[in-house]
């Protein structure tokens, strides 16, 4: 199984392609973006060694999902999806923030809660709670989008001094960001899950605060299986959960968490194998549909040729 690790297109009228941990963008015309889902996995903010079977799909195809059954909610940047591992749209200002929001203690707000942290973005935290256990409202949780490293911690009022956004944008940006948590939950629920956790991005076009990036896919979510949860938190065992924070634990395990000096662990076939059932199983589970794995024998020559036909569709 072939897997898409590196992207170098050049299309008629790209104007700059920026290489993200997972995604490769190609802007059009300074107008569109042309945005690739690679099979790269990133954890702790370094992107691992080798790629992962269909990872770019499965997002690909879980984010058009997600960004569809939201629009109702909040506008977005999606207009097509001519390949399983891209989507086009319109290019936005983007805020550099990420709203993260959080309805269970767990992850890495429990590390830093289990280290005696009772704040976490100028949000306080009570006393006595346990990992995995559901907050009585969800809690925001923003951190700084930063082009190179770690994203940090950062809370509403540093964003609101700082001039990173706007109060009025800010409020609506947070006001979007419990509407789509709301409506994700519910639809984790019908299939049997529990939206944990998530992060949203957002920017501007047109002078409108717009949903950019994907939403709900793995690498931007965290789900249990809802069956079974409360005897598991009773029990103080862990969760079983459809995301990517096996991954971090299987990384930790062996003594990785991204610091300086630490050795990455090989990534055997099997365990890529693995994580691409992982996915894979998410995807069936979240949307309830049958995966459909796509040709995968020549990618790039696949992805030209769908972007091309896209591109000469949209009159940009």
């Amino acid at each position: 199984m072939q897997t898409l690790v590196k992207t170098d297109f050049r299309f008629p009228g790209q104007t700059a392609e920026y290489h993200g941990k997972v995604r490769d963008v190609y802007t059009i015309n300074n107008s569109v973006l042309a945005m690739v889902a690679t099979d790269r996995i990133s954890a702790f903010d370094v992107i691992l060694p080798k790629g992962i079977p269909f990872k770019g799909q499965v997002l690909n195809q879980i984010a058009a999902y997600f960004l569809e059954s939201t629009a109702d909610i909040v506008p977005n940047w999606l207009l097509a999806t001519p390949d399983p591992m891209v989507s086009v749209g319109y290019r936005c200002e983007g805020f550099p923030v990420e709203m993260i929001i959080r309805g269970y203690l767990t992850g890495s707000a429990w590390r830093e809660y289990a280290a005696g942290a009772r704040e976490l973005c100028g949000v306080k935290l009570p006393d006595g709670m346990r990992e995995n256990q559901r907050f009585p409202e969800p809690i925001i949780t923003p951190t700084t989008k930063a082009a190179e490293g770690h994203d940090e911690n950062i809370s509403r009022e540093e964003i609101i001094a700082q001039g990173l956004v706007s109060r009025e944008d800010y409020e609506q940006v947070e006001a979007y960001t419990r509407a789509l948590f709301a409506r994700g939950t519910e639809m984790a629920a019908e299939k049997g899950l529990i939206l944990v956790d998530t992060k949203y991005e957002f920017g501007r076009r047109d002078g409108k605060v717009i949903l950019i990036d994907e939403i709900h896919t793995p690498d931007s979510s965290r789900y249990f299986y809802a069956e079974g949860y409360e005897e598991r938190f009773e029990k103080g065992e862990a969760q079983r959960q459809l995301s990517k924070e096996f991954v971090r634990q299987w990384l930790i395990d062996h003594g990785f968490m991204g610091r300086q000096g630490q050795q990455m662990p090989e990534m055997t076939d099997e365990f890529c194998r693995q994580v691409s059932d992982r996915y894979i199983e998410l995807y069936e589970h979240v949307t309830g549909k049958k995966f459909v794995a796509a040709d995968s024998s020549d990618l790039t020559a696949r992805i030209e040729k769908n972007v091309l036909d896209c591109l000469s569709n949209l009159e940009i």
